[in-house]
């Protein structure tokens, strides 16, 4: 796995040993900015406050930084996740602008002391079928964590049925076994 675009084009991804996790491929990756940077319902990505959350290796939200975000937040639990992700951070020489938060996704709770504001773009990619994104998505509406316009990039395995109550869809795509859903506040 590479970084699709931006400064970092090209740099590669440490991805974590096992099958605990499943990263999003570069071709959707591309995809998925694609749509992020010519969408009008997006914000813009130069400058972003970005949270990756069921994190992984940590690629989309170092394709973020790669394509101008000033910050992004990783929340991940899996140990080997998490030191791919350190890896990736050391590597590419990201220690300014991030930070790795190891506590549980579905019990998020997130000091604003600890953000540099509300998060303007929030990538979730948890196991698929679990249903974890929907504790999730309550407790960053709840917490005030997503900015005015904010927008949530989730994916779910494309035949999962998704209640997005108290959000608005802006788009759904479908890639292979993947749907991603772009999601606003209501």
């Amino acid at each position: 796995m590479r970084i699709v675009s931006g400064r970092l084009r090209g740099r590669n991804i440490a991805t974590p040993d096992g099958r605990n996790t499943r990263p999003t491929s570069d071709q959707t990756r591309e995809s998925l900015f694609n749509i992020l940077t010519h969408a009008e319902w997006a914000p813009e990505l130069e400058g972003a406050i970005v949270a990756d959350i069921f994190a992984g290796s940590g690629a989309l939200g170092l394709e973020a930084i790669s394509r101008g975000a000033e910050f992004c937040l990783f929340v991940e639990t899996e140990p080997k996740a998490r030191g791919a992700i350190r890896t990736n951070i050391d590597k590419m020489g990201l220690f300014g602008c991030t930070r790795l938060h190891r506590k549980d996704a579905t019990k998020l709770r997130i000091a604003p002391g600890n953000l540099r504001g509300p998060f303007t773009h929030i990538f979730m990619d948890p196991p698929y079928n679990k249903g974890l994104w929907r504790p999730v998505l309550d407790r960053l509406a709840h917490q005030g964590l997503i900015a005015e316009n904010g927008i949530v990039i989730l994916e779910v395995a494309a035949e999962e049925e998704v209640d997005v109550s108290g959000y608005e869809l802006r788009d759904e795509r479908q890639w292979g076994a993947a749907k991603v859903l772009f999601l606003g506040l209501s």
